[in-house]
C-alpha cells in the first residue's frame, strides 16, 4: 500500500493528506527542474504541492 503524502493546504491553513498524489518535475531557478508531489486536499479539494529534496529519486 502506498504511503500517504502530507502537504500544506493554503486554503485550510493546515497540513493534510494529499489525494491522488503523483510525482512531477517543477521548473526551478536557474533553468533546471525540481522534484515535487502534486495532489488534492482531502478536506476541501484544493490543489496542493509539496516540493521534495533535489536528491529524491
Amino acid at each position: 500500500m502506498a504511503e500517504a503524502v502530507i502537504g500544506y493546504c493554503v486554503k485550510c491553513k493546515e497540513k493534510r493528506e494529499m489525494k491522488d498524489a503523483q510525482k512531477i518535475e517543477m521548473p526551478a531557478k536557474g533553468g533546471g527542474t525540481r522534484p515535487a508531489m502534486k495532489g488534492v486536499c482531502v478536506a476541501c479539494g484544493t490543489g496542493m504541492f509539496k516540493i521534495l529534496p533535489k536528491d529524491a529519486k
